[in-house]
This record gives C-alpha cells, sequence and structure tokens, in this order.
C-alpha cells in the first residue's frame, strides 16, 4: 500500500505537474525528497519568488506547483493577488498546515488558526485535507488551479502524515560526515565612479531597439509604460504588481524556454526581493539576461531614494549571490555593446545601468493584465518555444 507521500507524488504526476517550487517544512520532511527524485525542482529561499518563478514557467508552457510551509502564505497573499489572480495565472500549492493540529511551537499558533479565515477573505480558493483519507482531494485542487486559471491552496494537516511509514528523509539524510567546501571569493572589479548621465527610459529603448525574438519581463509602473511607449510587442510581459517579482518571473521563463528571456529590473524591486538573485544565481539559466536599472529612486512613486543611491553596489551585490557575468554601464552605446556581448555568450547576465532619476510621460498601457498575459502566452506558444 503506498505511504501518504507517495500518493501525493503518483497525483502530481497524474496532473503532469512539471516544476516542483519548495521550502521545507518538518511535517512534509519524508515527501520533499521524492518531490527531488521525481520532479525538476527549485528549492526556494523566499515564498514569492516561487509564485514568480512559476508564473514565468506556465507562461512559458509549462504545469508548476508549490510545496512549502502555510506560513509561507503569510509572505505570498499579496503576489498571489497581484500576479496570479490579476493575471489569471493557476498556481496549485500545497501547504504544510501549521498551528492548528498536534503544534508544539507556540509561534505557529496565531497564523495558522486564522488561515481558512484570512484566505476566504482574500478571495483565495482552498481546500482542507485533514486526515490521509481525503489526499485525493489534491487532485481537485490542481485540476481547479488550472482549469480555473487562479491560485488553489491546499491545507494538509500534520495527521495525514501521522501514520506513514514512509522513511524517505532519513533515506536521503546528511551523511556522517558532511563535505567541507571551499569558500571562494572571486571578484574582478574596477574601482571607478560613473557618472549619471541618461534616463531610465533612455536604457529601457536602446535595449529595445535590440530585441530581436527576445522574451522580455518589465517591472511594474512607470518602466511597463516606457517600454511599451518606446517598443510594444507580443513577446513583452507587463508586470502591473507583485513588485519584486520581475526576475523571479524572468528565471521561470528562463529555465522553461529556449529563448534569450531579457528581465527589466530595478534598484528598488531588487533591494525589496534581494534573495531572487540568490536563485536566479543558483540556478544559472544561460539564456537569462537581466537589466538592473538603477537611478537610485522609487522611480513610479514620487522618486523616493532607495539605498542603492548610496548604500549599496548592485553589480558587487549580483557578484556576492553568484553571478559570474557583469558589467556596469552609464550611457546607451556602453549598454548596448554591453548587451550584445552577453547575448552573444549566452550566460547568466547582469547589466548593472547607472541612470538619473526621472520618468518620461509616457501613456498608461491600453491592455488588462488578462489581455497582456494571454497574449504573452500565444506568442510563446505559436514561436514553439
Amino acid at each position: 500500500m503506498a505511504s501518504p507521500e507517495e500518493e501525493v507524488i503518483a497525483i502530481m504526476k497524474k496532473a503532469g505537474i512539471d516544476l516542483a517550487a519548495t521550502l521545507p517544512c518538518d511535517r512534509i520532511k519524508n515527501l520533499l525528497p521524492l518531490v527531488s527524485e521525481n520532479f525538476p525542482e527549485i528549492k526556494l529561499t523566499r515564498e514569492e519568488n516561487g509564485v514568480g518563478i512559476c508564473a514565468g514557467a506556465y507562461l512559458a508552457g509549462g504545469k508548476p506547483m508549490m510545496l512549502i510551509q502555510s506560513t509561507g502564505l503569510g509572505n505570498m497573499i499579496n503576489a498571489l493577488e497581484s500576479l496570479n489572480v490579476i493575471c489569471k495565472i493557476p498556481l496549485p500549492i500545497l501547504t504544510s498546515w501549521r498551528g492548528v493540529y498536534g503544534e508544539g511551537i507556540e509561534a505557529q499558533v496565531p497564523l495558522g488558526v486564522c488561515l481558512p479565515a484570512i484566505l476566504e477573505g482574500s478571495g483565495l480558493e482552498y481546500t482542507i485535507i485533514d486526515e490521509a483519507e481525503k489526499l485525493p482531494l489534491l487532485e481537485n485542487v490542481i485540476r481547479d488551479a488550472f482549469e480555473n486559471l487562479r491560485p488553489h491552496i491546499a491545507l494538509i494537516s500534520p495527521k495525514v502524515w501521522e501514520m506513514s511509514d514512509c522513511c524517505a528523509w532519513e533515506a536521503a539524510g546528511l551523511p556522517e560526515k558532511p563535505e567541507v567546501i571551499e569558500r571562494t571569493c572571486a571578484f574582478n572589479l574596477k574601482a571607478e565612479n560613473l557618472r549619471p548621465v541618461i534616463l531610465r527610459n533612455d536604457a529601457i529603448c536602446a535595449i529595445a531597439s535590440q530585441l530581436d525574438g527576445e522574451i522580455t519581463v518589465t517591472n511594474l509602473g512607470v518602466p511597463c509604460k516606457e517600454l511599451y511607449a518606446c517598443r510594444d510587442r507580443d513577446l513583452n510581459f507587463y508586470m502591473f504588481g507583485s513588485m519584486g517579482l520581475v526576475s523571479s518571473i524572468g528565471l521561470g521563463l528562463a529555465i522553461s524556454s529556449e529563448k534569450t528571456v531579457v528581465a527589466f529590473d530595478g534598484d528598488g524591486s531588487l533591494l525589496m526581493n534581494p534573495n531572487a538573485l540568490l536563485e536566479v544565481a543558483k540556478e544559472a539559466p544561460k539564456n537569462l539576461i537581466i537589466i538592473g536599472l538603477d537611478n537610485g529612486a522609487y522611480g513610479s512613486t514620487g522618486s523616493q531614494e532607495t539605498c542603492a543611491l548610496r548604500y549599496i553596489d548592485l553589480e558587487i551585490f549580483a557578484k556576492a549571490c553568484g553571478i559570474r557575468n557583469t558589467a556596469k554601464v552609464n550611457s546607451t552605446e556602453g549598454l548596448i555593446e554591453t548587451f550584445r556581448k552577453f547575448r552573444t555568450m549566452q550566460a547568466l547576465s547582469f547589466i548593472h545601468v547607472i541612470l538619473k532619476p526621472g520618468n518620461t510621460k509616457a501613456p498608461n498601457i491600453p491592455l488588462s493584465p488578462e489581455e497582456v498575459t494571454k497574449r504573452f502566452k500565444t506568442a510563446l506558444k505559436a514561436q514553439k518555444i
């Protein structure tokens, strides 16, 4: 007889899941090794990044799923609402529901007890699976997510695994003597001051002029408007919310496609979610170029200063995360030259663009989030990515 953990794997396979984004929980420690064995997996550093990565994978034709601890839903709700819900992007989420049954950690209780009400109040679909006999409901969760183009969350009680005889965690346990790995620091940066001489719109239009079949994903707000005004294309994915997930969506697209993916990220966005570059560097897709548009300001909200203006260098940060191919530029000529070089290299790259603060008067994008999503996904499918 199959264990509950093996039943979950069978359900995922039957549903056609082809990517798992995971964060560990003690209660599903025997399930996660089986996930690693049976599916391509991205081990997350923060839950919101999984929302972005899975969105990108879905847009490129995949069927992703997240497996996390329920506490992570507290970090994810805005991303789910402002990306998946408004764009109608499906996402089945298996959560280990903490704080309700047999909970020994007091800090898990407040959110865990309130989760059903929180999800209901947020308009997010959920299903409670509180005993092993109800695990077949997970199949309905996955089917509903993809048929109705929405997130659907399975709250799975620890009781489900209570009588399981699965020992996958022990079988995949750490060796008695963990391998000692040398830590290498390999920086090759020039000490120089680059004066901001161009606006973000100049940089976006410079890259837009070079696009030839590449996929793009662009940070929300004015940057999207500027790219739309410079060069609207069906292969442009414009973000309307979920700030901080640009590079995560780009990663999901890149690992699910052979096309070059260009992610227009910003200093405010990158600093809001610095974990994103850790996962990008770990997966290191050869077809992803991140354009770090750094004007030292939150450009869409009144140009309030970000930490990038005085306190942190985004190129050094990208290097520290493990991205080897980086460059810093402050002119359209230098940006175009560097973009061409990295595109030819076909290696994960980060271009740090030093900019003046300021926005152009670009018109609103005359498309709804759902229309942008449908157009983009149709374009990718037509090109058989």
